[in-house]
């Protein structure tokens, strides 16, 4: 698969989850920061997406947007109610432009979720009605899937191009200046595996509230500190990793008690050997959060044919148990009725969970389980070619080729 732009940073989507109390800069602040740091480099990338934005990436974008041959000052950085700007794009804008006080186009992104915005300031070169129309055809052109980085390089092409970009037949979202795009909202449901650590988080939230209670009659902002947000990642990991060991040797050990069994019975049995060791392999091997969610969906293949297999050998019907939502098994078990999903012209079936059926009922993107260019299913990854199982072929046997990566 074609990889894309936007490494959607799991430090970063959980910085925007929850806030704690900190001395922050004020809004002003902030700004002047921003604008000082743009003067030495029109690519601003925020310290959270320091590492999560690979160099080529960067070049890519300041290429981009340095051949249309005006000033170009490109802000990504995370946005949460809790922030300094209150989570608002107009206000990074606003702020960032009377700090800098240079003419140009500025932009601004949310690197975790949200599309481009923006503003011009003494621009004569370019007109309101070519930019909104880039941004759209941008936005239109990579899909509702796409990453904010990913939508940025396209429409700087579209804007390098003469005349003005004609838009799709299907519909898109609106300019970037006039309203909030209904993709937006697409980063608010951007949260991996939160049952896995809600303690730890629930934690969080309440020293935030004590935090807000002491110090009401400030009117300073609170933003949760990275390395406290890289804390929660690696607890959430932890958790998930200890629960899928957990089970697995359970599981191992009830696949040893069950007694001989044939026909039916002994296929559900082998099945689930079969999804058993998948599961060992890939945990051995395991790289990422993407690996250990696919050693857990190989363990519930395997945890549904052992009961298969038990209820055979009883003599019952087995229960028909959906599989684990495709977009992100962590989300829970799929609806019973599969989604047929299209995209680009290809039409694929998938079982989704009710958010994500929602989230493409609205046609906004599903809060997927993030890999290392966006959502996983754009890594070059067993899970991705295959939607953790639920295409393709056989998943154990897939894993006992040595197809996890090819």
């Amino acid at each position: 698969m074609k990889a894309r732009f936007l490494v959607i940073s799991l430090v970063a989507t959980l910085t925007m989850l929850v806030a704690a109390p900190a001395e922050a800069a004020t809004p002003a602040d902030r700004a002047r920061a921003i604008a000082t740091a743009l003067k030495k480099d029109p690519l601003y990338i925020d310290p959270a997406y320091a590492t999560a934005l690979p160099q080529k990436l960067r070049d890519d974008v300041s290429a981009k947007a340095k051949a249309l041959g005006y000033p170009v000052y490109t802000i990504i950085l995370p946005l949460t109610p809790s922030d300094e700007f209150q989570g608002e794009e107009s206000t990074v804008l606003t702020l960032v432009m009377d700090a800098l006080r240079q003419p140009g186009l500025y932009v601004v992104v949310d690197g975790g979720s949200r599309f481009p915005w923006y503003e011009t300031r003494d621009l004569p070169q370019v007109g309101e009605d070519k930019l909104s129309a880039s941004r759209s055809r941008a936005l239109d052109d990579e899909g509702y899937d796409a990453g904010p980085t990913e939508v940025l390089a396209r429409m700087y092409e579209l804007l390098a191009q003469p005349g003005i970009p004609k838009t799709a037949k299907r519909p898109t979202t609106g300019s970037g200046r006039s309203h909030r795009s209904g993709w937006d909202e697409v980063g608010q449901g951007t949260v991996v595996a939160v049952s896995i650590a809600g303690g730890l988080v629930v934690l969080i939230l309440l020293g935030l509230v004590i935090g807000r209670r002491r110090g009401s009659r400030s009117s300073k902002t609170f933003r949760i500190p990275p390395h406290v947000a890289a804390t929660v990642a690696a607890e959430r990991r932890r958790r998930l990793t200890r629960d899928t060991n957990a089970e697995l040797t359970t599981l191992g050990s009830e696949l040893a008690a069950l007694p001989s069994t044939d026909g039916p019975g002994l296929r559900h049995q082998q099945a689930a050997l079969d999804d058993h060791a998948a599961a060992s392999k890939v945990l051995d091997s395991s790289t990422d959060l993407v690996d250990l969610v696919g050693a857990m969906v190989l363990l519930d293949k395997a945890r549904r044919e052992y009961d298969a297999a038990v209820a055979t050998a009883a003599g019952r019907n087995a229960s028909a148990v959906p599989d684990l939502c495709a977009f992100n098994p962590l989300h829970g078990r799929a609806l019973a009725k599969a989604t047929q999903v299209e995209s680009d012209g290809t039409t694929v079936t998938l079982p989704l969970c009710a958010e994500c059926r929602r989230a493409l009922k609205r046609g906004n993107a599903p809060a997927s389980l993030p890999g290392k260019d966006g959502p996983y299913w754009y890594d070059d990854s067993l899970w991705a070619r295959t939607f953790f199982g639920t295409t393709g072929d056989d998943l154990a046997e897939a894993v006992s080729r040595g197809e996890l990566r090819r």
